[in-house]
């Protein structure tokens, strides 16, 4: 585990698992955090601030870390939380960009409900873990980039089997597995991605961040790939309404 990532990890076992908040974001954050999180106030105090009413809230904090890898200055963190002894289980998707001295300086996430087993049969989380093919990184975020420029923004679904395995291992609860089946989930939702606002990844695994519209409804997402002998062979995916802006207390998820 390199600082970054371990850094990352500190902030939600240390910090929010362990309730030393205080501690933990004054060890692992720089000078600024920009945060995203929209209930979350921009900075230490913003964070600390959110933290001790959180904590309160929720004395009982079970907090495992899933997959995580860095890219650069740039963190993915996929967790779990299980708060009060299983009162609210959530699966969460986060992206940190970090200063020179590895240190957290802003902040993205994605944080659902954790359902049991989806459609697909698969959980949320399961699945493959470990970074492998690490000099493939470049090659396959290209792959990724490009799956969601011209298919899921651009619209181009005869281009999809350049980029999507037929049998796609799909960990969101909503669809089943295939190709066929993530193409007709999009169709049938009208779900259409609008803007790709970063893309990081270590080698087999690509995170995304980025906006998309569900119905009507404007959408916020981080995205998994896993990507195997240059194909997309397994999706997760954490997402979350975009709240009206009056609800804000910093500048938005993007």
């Amino acid at each position: 585990m390199g600082q970054r990532l371990d850094n990352a990890t500190s902030i939600y076992l240390e910090g929010i698992r362990d309730g030393n908040y205080v501690e933990a974001i004054n060890a692992y954050v720089g000078q600024r955090y920009t945060q995203h999180s929209t209930p979350v106030r921009d900075g230490k105090d913003g964070f600390i601030e959110f933290f001790d009413d959180f904590t309160k809230r929720n004395p009982v904090r079970d907090i495992e870390i899933i997959r995580g890898f860095e890219d650069g200055h740039f963190v993915f963190v996929q967790a779990t939380q299980s708060l009060n002894n299983g009162e609210f289980r959530y699966v969460t998707a986060d992206i940190f960009d970090t200063d020179d001295d590895a240190k957290l300086i802003e902040h993205w996430d994605m944080i659902a409900e954790l359902g049991s087993t989806g459609i697909s049969g698969r959980s949320e989380t399961d699945g493959p873990t470990e970074v492998t093919d690490l000099d493939k990184t470049e090659i396959n975020k290209r792959l990724v980039s490009e799956f969601v420029t011209n298919v899921l923004i651009g619209g181009n679904e005869a281009h999809a089997a350049d980029y999507l395995a037929a049998d796609l291992a799909q960990h969101d609860a909503r669809i089943a597995d295939g190709r066929d089946a993530y193409l007709e989930f999009a169709r049938s939702h009208a779900l259409r991605y609008t803007e790709l606002h970063n893309t990081i990844g270590s080698g087999n695994f690509v995170a995304v961040l980025a906006a998309s519209e569900l119905e009507g409804r404007a959408i916020a997402s981080i995205d998994l790939y896993r990507v195997d002998n240059g194909i997309i062979v397994e999706h997760w995916a954490v997402a979350e309404e975009i709240t009206d802006q009056a609800t804000w207390v910093n500048e938005g998820k993007f």
